[in-house]
C-alpha cells in the first residue's frame, strides 16, 4: 500500500475543526513537500495521522531520514486547519505576523543547546512558507536576557527548549496558565536522554504537564537504539491498557511505534596499516596512521573525523594541520569545551560547505543540521555498535544516500572490533539504554522546583511522579523521607536552617517562601555535574572555551598546552579565568584531559568480538580487517590460545617481576576493574598475598610476588556472586569512590550551592563541602537515602554491577582454558604494558615497550622459521 493510500485519521478532538479542513490542510502540506522536490514517506504520513488521532508515540528512524518533519507536520496540519484563510497570495514566501499569535501549544525538547538553533530553523521554515501565523522561539542557557524577559509575559506558540530550561519554567507560578493550550511535547534525540538523570528529569517534567492537560500528546524521536519498546514506555509512562472507548483520553490512549526508512545503505571500512605489530598496546599505532588519514581526507570533498575524547580531538587536529598547513582555515575542530562562538562558526562552515573537514567528538553526533559530508572517519574503536551507526549517518545525511564511515585503528586489536561492529550492525544487534529508576536526587530537586513555583500537595505530587517509569515503584517511606529532607534537612541536618528549604503552609501545601532560597535553587537546576571548569582566554583577546580545574592544577606559568586547536602558554590564573598567550611549537606541550573519557566496550560489541575470534580460531579470516590481524592471532594460537565462545582463557607466566595471571572475560574495562579487585581480595582472604593489577576491555592481569592458588580459589567460589556488595566495598577504595559519586548526588539534590554567576566556588571548595556532608551522613545518618543512592551508583555506574553479575555467571559456566606462557602472548602484552604505563615517564615507557616488542618479535620470528622448516 502506498503512502497516499493510508487511511485518513478520525476527526481530532477540537469540535471547531472539520474533517474537510484537516484534509485541505494536509493537501497544503503535501504540496509544500512537492515544492521542495520531496515526497512524504509512508512513516511521516503515519506519524501525522497518529498525531491527528490524538495519539502519542515514538518515531524510530536512522539519522537523516526525516524524523523531524514526521513529528512536526502533524501539528502544522492541525494549525493550518484551525487558522482562518489568509487574504494574501498562498504563493507568497513572506511571513504574515499578527500582533497576537496563538498561545503556547508545542514544546520541543532537545538534549543540547547547540541543537536549538538548528531545530528552530527546521521548524520555522514550513511555518513561514505555509503562512501559519505562529511564533517560534527557543529558550535555553544561550537565550539573551532580552528575549527571556519578553517570554516572561508571553511564551511563543512553539518553544524549543532543553530539559533544564523546562524545569526552570516549572518553577514559575504562572507556567500552568501559559501552558493552558499546550497540545504537544516532542522530545528529540530521546536515545541520548534515556538512561540518564536528564532523562529522569524529562520524565518528571512530562508528568507535570500531563497532569495539567491529560490529553497532551507526547512524541519522541530516536535513532540507533536496541530496546525501542522499553524506550517508548519510559517516555510515555507506565502503560495501563484500556478499552477503545477511552481512546480520546491521551492518558489511556494506545502507544504508536513508528519505524522510519530502513533502506539506508551504510558502508564500514578501515584504514589498515601497512604493517601490523603482533604485540600491540593501547594507542601504540596512534598518529602513525595520520598520513593515510590525511590522504583520505584529501580525496573527499568534505568529511568529519570523530574521536572518542576531547583530548584526542585536540591532538588529531594539530597532527592533520601540521601535515597540511595549507588547510588552515579549511579544517576545524569541535567539542563541548570550545567557546560557543567558535562552535557556531564551525557549524556554519559545515552548512555552507566552506570547511573541508572537522575533527570532532560526539558534539556533532546528534542532530546539528548541516549539509551531508562525503565521508566520516572514526579514530579508534567506536566501543559500541549504535555509536558507529549514528556517526556513519552523518555522511549521506539524507534518505537514499550511501553513508560511509572509515575507521582508523589505534592498535591492532581494534581491527577485530571494527570487523565485529560492522557484522553486528548488519545483523541489527544494537545497544539498548537501561532506564534509571528511583533517582531520588533528581526527584528531590524536582519537588523543590514545584515548591518554588505553584507549590504542591504531597499526596497529589506523589501520585503524579508515580506515573513516570522512573518513580513508579517509589514507596511511601521513600516519599516521606524526601518530604522530611526538603523541609528539615533530615536527621543529620535538622539543626541547620539553611536546609529547611520548603515549608508547609496552613493549607498543607509545600512551598518555598524564602526568595533567596528560590533564587539559589533556580541557579542550581540541572543534573549535569562535571569537574569545576575555568575559562580559557587570551590576555588581550578572545575567549577560547573552558578547561577543567583538575587539569590546570598541574600546569605552571610558562607551561604550554594545546587548546581549541591552538598552542598556548599559561600566563596566570586569575580567579576563574586561565589567561594565556600564543606560543610557538613545542613537542612537550600538554593536551588537556577531561573527565568522562573511559568508554568501555559495550556488551553487544564484546559479544561480536568473541564471535570473530571464534571464527579466527577455526581458521576463518573473511574480511580485510581479520586478514590484517591473521598473523597476530595465529601467533596467539601458537603461544597460547584464541578464546572461543563459552570459553574463559586464563594465561599464567613467571618473569623477574613475579607471577602473572591473565584472565579474559571480554566484559569491558569497568567490569574488569571491579573483577580484578574482587578476585585479588578474595584470594588474599585465603593466603597472605599482594597483587598489582591492570585491565582493558578484553581482560585483566593479576601480578604477585608468589604464585596465587588460583585453581583452589575457583573451586572454593572465586566466581560466586554471593556477598559481592560487601566484598567490593572491602576491596576497592569504596569511601573515596563513594565521596566522588556523592558529589554529584549532593549537587543535584541541592545540598551544596556552587555560587552565583561570576563568583563560582572552586572544585576544592565544592569537594570539601560534599566530603564533609558525606562524613556527617555516614557517621550520624547512615540510613540517609541520598548516601545509599551514591553508594549504589558506584556499583552500577562505575563498576557496572549488573554486567559484572552476568559476567560472573558466565565465568561459572564457561570452559576454562588454562595456558602456561613462556613469553607474553599478543593478548597479554597490552595488559602488561598498561600496568607499566602507570609507573614510567612517557619517554622511558615508550622506549621500554619498544625493546620488549623487539625481543618478543625476535622470538616469534624464530618460531616462524622453525615452523617453516618443519613444513
Amino acid at each position: 500500500m502506498s503512502s497516499l493510500e493510508l487511511s485518513e485519521p478520525t476527526e481530532i478532538d477540537h469540535p471547531k475543526v472539520s474533517a474537510n479542513k484537516i484534509a485541505t490542510a494536509r493537501r497544503q502540506v503535501v504540496d509544500w513537500f512537492q515544492q521542495q522536490g520531496w515526497k512524504p514517506f509512508r512513516f511521516q504520513r503515519q506519524a501525522w495521522n497518529a498525531y491527528l488521532d490524538g495519539e502519542s508515540g515514538l518515531i524510530h528512524a536512522s539519522t537523516g531520514t526525516g524524523k523531524t518533519l514526521a513529528a512536526w507536520m502533524g501539528v502544522v496540519i492541525e494549525g493550518l486547519a484551525e487558522q482562518k484563510t489568509l487574504k494574501s497570495s498562498s504563493s507568497s514566501k513572506k511571513r504574515t505576523v499578527r500582533k497576537q499569535t496563538p498561545p503556547t501549544r508545542v514544546l520541543w525538547l532537545t538534549p543540547l543547546r547547540a541543537l536549538a538553533a538548528d531545530t528552530l530553523g527546521a521548524l520555522t521554515r514550513p511555518v513561514d512558507e505555509l503562512q501559519l501565523r505562529w511564533s517560534v522561539e527557543s529558550r535555553t542557557g544561550d537565550t539573551s536576557s532580552t528575549i527571556r524577559n519578553r517570554q516572561r509575559s508571553q511564551l511563543p506558540t512553539v518553544l524549543v527548549t532543553t530539559p533544564e530550561s523546562l524545569s526552570l519554567l516549572l518553577s514559575r507560578t504562572d507556567t500552568q496558565s501559559q501552558f493552558a493550550d499546550l497540545r504537544l511535547v516532542i522530545v528529540d534525540e530521546w536515545h541520548e536522554l534515556l538512561g540518564t538523570k536528564r532523562g529522569v528529569q524529562t520524565e518528571l517534567c512530562l508528568a507535570r504537564l500531563r497532569k495539567w492537560n491529560p490529553k497532551l500528546r507526547t512524541w519522541g524521536l530516536s535513532a540507533t537504539l536496541g530496546n525501542i519498546d522499553e524506550a517508548m514506555e519510559v517516555l510515555l509512562g507506565p502503560h495501563n491498557p484500556s478499552s477503545i472507548e477511552n481512546k480520546k483520553d491521551n492518558s489511556a490512549a494506545s502507544r504508536v511505534l513508528i519505524s522510519g526508512v530502513k533502506s539506508k545503505k551504510i558502508t564500514v571500512d578501515s584504514l589498515i596499516p601497512d604493517t601490523i605489530d603482533r604485540f600491540p598496546w593501547a594507542g601504540h599505532l596512534g598518529l602513525r596512521n595520520a598520513p593515510a588519514l590525511v590522504a583520505a581526507i584529501e580525496e573527499a570533498a568534505s568529511s568529519l573525523v570523530f574521536t572518542n575524547t576531547r583530548s584526542q580531538t585536540e591532538l588529531w587536529y594539530r597532527t592533520i594541520l601540521a601535515a597540511k598547513p595549507e588547510w588552515a582555515g579549511k579544517i576545524a575542530l569541535h567539542h563541548g569545551s570550545i567557546d560557543r562562538s567558535t562552535r557556531d562558526w564551525v557549524e556554519n562552515g559545515l552548512r555552507t560547505g566552506s570547511l573541508k573537514s572537522v575533527v570532532c567528538t560526539s558534539s556533532l553526533d546528534l542532530g546539528v543540521d548541516f549539509s551531508p559530508v562525503d565521508r566520516v572517519f572514526q579514530i579508534g574503536s567506536p566501543k559500541g555498535v549504535a555509536r558507529l551507526l549514528q556517526r556513519a549517518g552523518r555522511s549521506g545525511h539524507s534518505p537514499g544516500k550511501l553513508s560511509r564511515i572509515t575507521c582508523v585503528p589505534t592498535n591492532a586489536f581494534e581491527l577485530v572490533e571494527i570487523a565485529a561492529a560492522r557484522e553486528a550492525m548488519e545483523e541489527g544487534h544494537l545497544e539498548g539504554r537501561t532506564p534509571l529508576t528511583n533517582s531520588l536526587d533528581v526527584l528531590t530537586q524536582h519537588a523543590i522546583s514545584i515548591a518554588v513555583g505553584s507549590g504542591f500537595d504531597s499526596f497529589d505530587l506523589l501520585n503524579e511522579v508515580r506515573n513516570t517509569y522512573a518513580c513508579q515503584s517509589l514507596s511511601d517511606e521513600q516519599w516521606a523521607w524526601i518530604l522530611d529532607f526538603i523541609t528539615s534537612g533530615g536527621d543529620a541536618l535538622r539543626a541547620y536552617p539553611d536546609y529547611h528549604k520548603v515549608i508547609v503552609d496552613e493549607e498543607g501545601f509545600y512551598r518555598v517562601t524564602d526568595q533567596q532560597i528560590a533564587r539559589r535553587h533556580r541557579l542550581s537546576i540541572g543534573t549535569i555535574v562535571s569537574d569545576a571548569s575555568l575559562t580559557v582566554q587570551f590576555m588581550k583577546g578572545a575567549r577560547l572555551g573552558t578547561v577543567e580545574e583538575s587539569f590546570m592544577a598541574k600546569v605552571n606559568p610558562g607551561d604550554q598546552f594545546f587548546f581549541a586547536g591552538r598552542l598556548v602558554e599559561l600566563v596566570k590564573i586569575h580567579e576563574s579565568t586561565v589567561l594565556v598567550r600564543k606560543s610557538k611549537h613545542n613537542e612537550k606541550a600538554q593536551v588537556p584531559r577531561w573527565m568522562g573519557g573511559r568508554m568501555p566496550l559495550s556488551t553487544e560489541l564484546a559479544s561480536a568480538v568473541l564471535k570473530k575470534l571464534d571464527a579466527a580460531a577455526q581458521g576463518q579470516f573473511e574480511n580485510p580487517e581479520m586478514k590484517a590481524v591473521q598473523s597476530l592471532l595465529e601467533l596467539q594460537q601458537s603461544w597460547s590460545h584464541v578464546p572461543r565462545k563459552n570459553e574463559l582463557l586464563i594465561e599464567r607466566c613467571k618473569t623477574r617481576e613475579g607471577h602473572h595471571v591473565f584472565m579474559y572475560p571480554f566484559a569491558g574495562r569497568l567490569v574488569h576493574e571491579g573483577l580484578s579487585s574482587l578476585f585479588a581480595y578474595r584470594i588474599s582472604q585465603r593466603v597472605p598475598i599482594t597483587f598489582s593489577m591492570s585491565n582493558n576491555d578484553y581482560g585483566f592481569e593479576l601480578l604477585s610476588s608468589s604464585e596465587a592458588p588460583l585453581e583452589e580459589a575457583i573451586l572454593n567460589g572465586l566466581f560466586d556472586a554471593d556477598s559481592i556488595d560487601e566484598d567490593i566495598s572491602n576491596c576497592i577504595n569504596a569511601v573515596e569512590m563513594g565521596k566522588r559519586q556523592f558529589r554529584e548526588v549532593a549537587n543535584i539534590a541541592g545540598l551544596v550551592f556552587n555560587g552565583y554567576p561570576g563568583n563560582r566556588k572552586t572544585a576544592r571548595q565544592v569537594q570539601a563541602s560534599t566530603g564533609l556532608l558525606y562524613d556527617v551522613f555516614k557517621n550520624y545518618d547512615p540510613n540517609n537515602l541520598l548516601l545509599k543512592q551514591s553508594q549504589q551508583e558506584v556499583l552500577e555506574r562505575q563498576l557496572e554491577k549488573q554486567r559484572m553479575l552476568d559476567t560472573l555467571q558466565s565465568m561459572r559456566t564457561c570452559k576454562i582454558i588454562w595456558k602456561p606462557l613462556l613469553k607474553f602472548s599478543p593478548m597479554s602484552f597490552p595488559l602488561m604494558v598498561s600496568r607499566l604505563r602507570e609507573r614510567l615517564s612517557s619517554e622511558s615507557f615508550a622506549d621500554r615497550v619498544r625493546r620488549m616488542q623487539e625481543s618478543l618479535e625476535k622470538a616469534a620470528g624464530k618460531d616462524d622459521t622453525r615452523e617453516g622448516k618443519a613444513n
